[in-house]
């Protein structure tokens, strides 16, 4: 069994730690498939290689990673890569026409992520692919807590760390996006 397969194995089984080792193990391979994806695509593409494997890895690892086999694995990271190139041309798009942003919440009330600040979506997921290079446990945090909703007693759980760590790595990552985000809109 090849080293991707044992990874991708392990994602699939959800042993802690192996998305970022796949996507460590994979990275240039994905790089060179997002140079291709962009060199055939007939958008502008506002992303580069980097930002569109970063994105598209979360949207594989994002869902029930089940993948038969390393084919099975990069034609699915394809697909994703694809996807990341339609949003980014139908959010521009959308700005040229004024808009339709979507909320995404970031901020806590109560231990529950409340809708205080609204921010459109690809910048928020542009500044996660930043954070994931920073501190990836911390943007782990991030997609667990805003896009599956878990608290943060579960993530603690997920994570196999206190719920102290996962608090502040939570608190560290809301302050470097709220940073992020803010000089990205001025």
């Amino acid at each position: 069994m090849s080293d991707t397969s044992r990874l991708l194995d392990d994602v699939g089984n959800r042993v802690a730690g192996a998305e970022e080792r796949l996507f460590a193990h994979v990275y240039d391979e994905l790089l060179a498939l997002a140079r291709g994806k962009m060199a055939r695509e007939a958008a502008r593409a506002d992303l580069n290689p980097s930002d569109i494997v970063g994105e598209a890895f979360l949207k594989l690892c994002g869902r029930e990673a089940a993948w038969e086999n390393r084919r099975h694995f990069f034609g699915a990271a394809a697909r994703a890569m694809h996807q990341v190139l339609v949003d980014q041309a139908r959010a521009r798009n959308a700005a040229k026409r004024g808009g339709g942003q979507a909320a995404l919440p970031l901020d806590d009330r109560d231990g529950a992520v409340a809708p205080a600040s609204h921010t459109d979506t690809l910048d928020i997921a542009l500044a996660l692919v930043e954070l994931e290079q920073a501190d990836p446990r911390a943007a782990r945090v991030v997609r667990l807590r805003v896009y599956a909703g878990l608290t943060l007693p579960e993530i603690a759980q997920d994570l196999g760390v206190s719920e102290r760590t996962v608090s502040n790595d939570w608190a560290f990552a809301r302050a470097w996006l709220f940073d992020r985000l803010k000089s990205t809109n001025e």
